[in-house]
């Protein structure tokens, strides 16, 4: 053994450590979705309109921010919107910042009242039907007090879907958050985490908040049951659009951004 031979292996075991860092892949960088003038990238989709009508202006851009805007709505009548991401998305990390404000309109029930959402996992939105409120999908469901119940914001929703959650299908339609309600009119910070092994986080304002896993068609939903025929019988769940939802209360979103993951 040369006599010089336990310097040089310590030299070589600190190189180790900066070889690793130099071969390590970058993580990948986040991706604006909105330029904060523009809805390029974004189609509505209004029930009981076309795909991309939106006449009375139900998806605005204001002051930095997309808007769902019912200043032209005297009363809400069934008009449920989704503003729709032109692409469908898979693992990735997708974090934005929303507020509910204002009042909501008349005629909504008391669960929309305070009430937004992020749909993803969705259905092209192509394949929704005119009359159809809600795309199948899972909703990071977005709340603020006040409103008929005092809820967390984060809850998940499940239209036309089902999920494991603490280890076992849970068949509810909205499965709550931890978490205390949050006051109307504050920006809050969100953020989904859609692993490729299909485990799915909410945060809000940087705090766990919900896990699941798993999430699946569900075959006895009416809305899913042309979904799953499209996908040749598959239940499965790994990717799908996203949208920006709308429900009769006034809601903004600023600072979307998305980090693929895998």
């Amino acid at each position: 053994m040369p006599s010089d031979f336990p310097r040089r292996a310590a030299k070589a075991m600190l190189l180790i450590p900066a070889l690793a860092l130099l071969g390590a892949a970058p993580a990948p960088r986040w991706q604006s979705l909105f330029d904060g003038k523009t809805l390029t990238g974004w189609t509505p989709k209004i029930a009981g309109r076309a795909l991309g009508e939106d006449p009375r202006g139900m998806f605005i851009v204001h002051n930095g921010a997309i808007r769902v805007s019912h200043a032209n709505y005297p009363r809400f009548e069934g008009e449920f919107g989704h503003l729709f991401w032109k692409a469908p998305i898979a693992a990735y990390r997708l974090r934005y910042e929303y507020r509910l404000f204002g009042d909501f309109l008349p005629g909504v029930e008391p669960w929309q009242q305070t009430n937004s959402g992020v749909m993803f996992h969705a259905q092209p939105p192509a394949t929704m039907a005119r009359d159809q409120k809600f795309p199948v999908s899972l909703e990071m469901q977005l709340l603020a007090v006040p409103r008929a119940r005092r809820e967390p914001s984060g809850n998940l929703c499940t239209p036309g879907t089902i999920v494991t959650f603490e280890g076992k299908r849970d068949p509810r339609h909205c499965i709550p958050a931890t978490g205390e309600p949050l006051p109307a009119g504050r920006w809050t910070t969100a953020e989904l985490e859609v692993l490729p092994n299909g485990q799915i986080t909410h945060r809000i304002d940087g705090k766990i908040v919900l896990r699941y896993a798993d999430p699946e068609l569900d075959p006895d939903d009416v809305d899913a049951k042309p979904v799953i025929a499209a996908a040749g019988g598959k239940l499965a769940l790994d990717r799908g659009y996203m949208a920006l939802q709308g429900e009769g209360h006034p809601v903004e979103f600023r600072k979307i951004e998305l980090q693929p993951i895998g």
